[in-house]
C-alpha cells in the first residue's frame, strides 16, 4: 500500500549500480520511490532485489537522453504521484578518449545524457517544486567532474560542466527553498566500469595514457565501495538541517575530489611527464594519498 505522506523520490538510471542500490535504500529508508528506466524488459534485477529487500520501487520508462520521452516519462509520474519531492539525477554514461582521438559525435552523446538529460529532468520538476517552496535536486557528478581523469576527456568535461550547472542552480533555486546537491562518487561497485572499457587509441600515440587509466580503475575496483554507500549519503543529504552542497563519497572520492584546488598547476603536468609506469604510481600515491598499484 502507498503511504501518501512518504516523500516522492524520483531515481533517473535506476536500473543498475548507483541508481538500483540507492532507489532501493531510500525505499527501504520510507520514500515512495520512482525509478526510471530505459527499458521495463531490464528491469528484473531491479525488480527482484527490492522484493528481497521487501521494499516496492515504481517503474516508469524514460530515456533521459530525449526530450519527449522525459516530458511523456514526468507526465506519468506527475499523474502517478501528484508530485515529486526529490529528484535524483543518476542517470549517466562514460566516455574514454583522449582530445585527439575522440569524435565529435562522442562528446555530442556523453554531454546529451549527462548534461542535457540532466536538465530535461530538472526542468520537468522544478516548477511544481518552486511555486510549493520546497523540494530537492541531487545530481551525481563524479571525483572525475574535479579532477581531469587521465584519457576520459568526453566523460571529464561533461562531468565538469555538469559541476558547474549545478553550483549555478544552487544559487538561482535558493531564493525559492529547493535545495540542490552535488554528489561526487569515486570507484563503486557498478557496471558502468565493466561497460567502459573502450580505448580507442587510434593513433597509438597514447598508450601510455590508457594504460594508465586502467591501471586506475583495477586499483579503484579492488577496494570499490557497495553503491549503497552513496545512497545513504543521498538520503542524508535531502534530509540534513545542515546541509552542504558537495558530497564525495566512495573510493578515492574524499581524497581526489577535495584536493583539485591544493594541486599546483606544475605539480599536475609533471605527473602526465613522468615516462616509468611505477614512478607514475608512487608520485600519484603523493599528490593524492591513493594507492593505484594492483
Amino acid at each position: 500500500m502507498v503511504d501518501s505522506n512518504a516523500p516522492v523520490t524520483v531515481v533517473t538510471g535506476a536500473n543498475s549500480g548507483i541508481g538500483r542500490a540507492t532507489a532501493i535504500h531510500l525505499a527501504g529508508a520510507g520514500h515512495r520511490v520512482v525509478g526510471t528506466v530505459r527499458s521495463m524488459a531490464k528491469a528484473d534485477k531491479l525488480l527482484a532485489l527490492a522484493g528481497d529487500a521487501g521494499v516496492m520501487v515504481e517503474l516508469v520508462e524514460l530515456d533521459v537522453a530525449d526530450d519527449d520521452s522525459v516530458r511523456d516519462g514526468f507526465a506519468e509520474i506527475h499523474e502517478l504521484t501528484g508530485r515529486v519531492d526529490h529528484l535524483i539525477n543518476n542517470a549517466g554514461v562514460g566516455g574514454n578518449s583522449v582530445v585527439e582521438e575522440c569524435p565529435s559525435e562522442m562528446y555530442l552523446d556523453v554531454f546529451n545524457v549527462n548534461v542535457v538529460g540532466t536538465t530535461r529532468c530538472t526542468q520537468a520538476v522544478l516548477p511544481e517544486m518552486r511555486e510549493r517552496g520546497s523540494g530537492s535536486i541531487v545530481n551525481i557528478t563524479s571525483v572525475a567532474g574535479r579532477i581531469a581523469a587521465l584519457a576520459q576527456s568526453p566523460y571529464v568535461a561533461s562531468k565538469w560542466a555538469l559541476e558547474g550547472l549545478s553550483e549555478g542552480l544552487a544559487q538561482e533555486l535558493a531564493p525559492f527553498g529547493i535545495r540542490v546537491v552535488i554528489v561526487e562518487p569515486g570507484v563503486t561497485k557498478s557496471s558502468i566500469f565493466a561497460k567502459n572499457i573502450d580505448a580507442p587509441n587510434s593513433t597509438g600515440a597514447y598508450d601510455t595514457h590508457y594504460r594508465r587509466m586502467f591501471q586506475f580503475y583495477a586499483a579503484g575496483m579492488a577496494g570499490a565501495t557497495d553503491p549503497t554507500e552513496v545512497g545513504r549519503v543521498i538520503e542524508h543529504a535531502i534530509t540534513t538541517d545542515a546541509p552542504k552542497l558537495r558530497y564525495p563519497v566512495s573510493w578515492g572520492g574524499e581524497e581526489m575530489a577535495t584536493l583539485h584546488d591544493r594541486i599546483a598547476d606544475e605539480d599536475w603536468l609533471e605527473l602526465g611527464r613522468i615516462e616509468d609506469d611505477a614512478d607514475y604510481i608512487r608520485r600519484f600515491d603523493q599528490i593524492f594519498g591513493i594507492d593505484i598499484s594492483t
